[in-house]
């Protein structure tokens, strides 16, 4: 898929009388900063940065301004890839075949709050979201881990998160109410979907339809408080991390680490040195029986925190964030990480760390079954992929992070996107070819 610079010319000149010319740019730095995100977390992924760059960039300010873009681009044949706050690891906001980015990060405005529902542009930070929830006596079911990523980004390329424990994915169908999405049009158009219809735009990309607003679900404010304890081993925490989950009402969060991951972690008095550390968003009301299960597995509490920035900051020490701290303290070290999950990761802890030579687990309580991450010195694609059997082998199932591909329901999206992208515009080279999902997906 080839741009003259004749058509980004033309699309330019278009696109500053739309936006104005402080909402364009086609300078190289621009340019260069809106075609990478977190993909650089991955040894094999950066190995192939850059994968692509942006022709020329916009800022639409709003839901309007989103699809009146993309018709242009769509008009002068461009390719568009949708960005948001480009904290997603995976490569999904690179735009490998040039053409337009649309950096959404200007449409943040929250829209409305009602009673169980919050409406906001893509670009809308989610810790900006909660506040307006929490303002209206409510608050939103589940946010990422990288607590000021955008809703639309989050719904394009995430999946879970501060909350999931009760709540689980984003594609649940609980989560989203309602999508204002644009197509692959040469006439602007908000396409609203709600309910059952609104599911097959999630985690897809922008591949299918751009997300340009969201409607998603509340619930009624809960008081919450970092609560942070530490063990002398990583099996003691393990021991105890799914009763802690477990507890009622729900934890919005609960992750441990080995002394090894939480020495890496930021300096803090209740995240003591070369101990595992068990770190959890709770209701004040389970705050005593989540003491109990700690003391009574040989643990201890470090501390108990309360006020919502005690709480984000446990956010961005769950999920990926653990293993990136993990890769800045030893920057001679290249680590790798595989996503996985299920009960192994508890009951076969061994075997689990035996997979990768020097592996080490970060995990996360789940109602079902604990997930996490599974780091390792790099040493080659092979050895990474080989694992993937191994990890099978023990009962463990995995998410490959080492690829660009939407692997969520990709027969639906092929399907979607020859309706809603016929000339495949959008965030072109994300959807595989073939029959089959690239190998890399398999959950317990």
């Amino acid at each position: 898929m080839n741009t003259t610079p004749e058509q980004i010319a033309a699309l330019a000149e278009e696109l500053v009388d739309l936006l104005g010319a402080r909402g364009v740019t086609t300078e190289l730095r621009g340019r260069e900063k809106a075609s990478l995100d977190g993909a650089k977390m991955s040894p094999i992924l950066a190995a192939q940065l850059p994968l692509g760059l942006a022709d020329i960039v916009a800022f639409p300010a709003n839901a309007e301004q989103i699809a009146e873009t993309v018709a242009a681009a769509v008009r002068h044949g461009v390719p568009v890839t949708p960005r948001g706050k480009g904290t997603g690891n995976y490569g999904q906001a690179i735009p490998m075949h040039g053409g337009l980015v649309l950096d959404m990060s200007k449409a943040r405005a929250v829209v409305e709050v009602g009673d169980g529902y919050l409406v906001a542009e893509a670009g809308t930070p989610m810790v900006i979201m909660e506040q307006a929830a929490r303002d209206a006596g409510q608050q939103v079911l589940m946010y990422p881990s990288t607590a000021q990523s955008s809703i639309g980004g989050f719904l394009s390329g995430g999946s879970g998160g501060t909350g999931s424990i009760k709540h689980g994915s984003n594609m649940s169908g609980a989560y989203v109410l309602a999508l204002d999405v644009v197509y692959a049009s040469p006439v602007a158009e908000l396409v609203h979907v709600e309910g059952d219809e609104a599911q097959p735009y999630v985690h897809t990309y922008g591949t299918a339809g751009i997300i340009a607003r969201a409607t998603i679900a509340l619930e009624p404010v809960q008081d919450w408080v970092g609560f942070y304890a530490s063990f002398p081993t990583f099996e003691q925490a393990t021991s105890v991390i799914r009763q802690v989950g477990w507890l009622e009402p729900t934890p919005r969060l609960v992750s441990a680490d080995l002394p090894t991951i939480a020495n890496a972690l930021p300096a803090d008095p209740a995240i003591p040195k070369d101990r595992a550390s068990l770190r959890a968003i709770l209701d004040p009301a389970s705050v005593a029986a989540a003491t109990a299960l700690v003391e009574g597995a040989g643990g201890r509490v470090e501390e108990v925190r309360e006020g919502p920035q005690a709480t984000v900051k446990i956010s961005m020490l769950s999920y990926n964030h653990p293993i990136e701290w993990l890769q800045k303290s030893v920057p001679d070290e290249t680590w790798f990480h595989v996503e996985v999950s299920g009960a192994s990761l508890v009951e076969r802890l061994d075997e689990v760390h035996e997979v990768y030579p020097g592996a080490l687990l970060h995990i996360e309580a789940q109602r079902d079954h604990p997930i996490g991450m599974l780091a390792a010195p790099f040493v080659s694609p092979e050895e990474v992929y080989a694992g993937f059997d191994r990890l099978t082998a023990i009962g463990v199932g995995f998410h490959s992070p080492h690829q660009w591909y939407v692997d969520h329901m990709v027969e639906r999206v092929r399907e979607l996107a020859s309706r809603t992208d016929p000339d495949g515009l959008l965030n072109p080279g994300k959807i595989p070819s073939g029959d089959t999902v690239p190998t890399g997906v398999k959950w317990a």
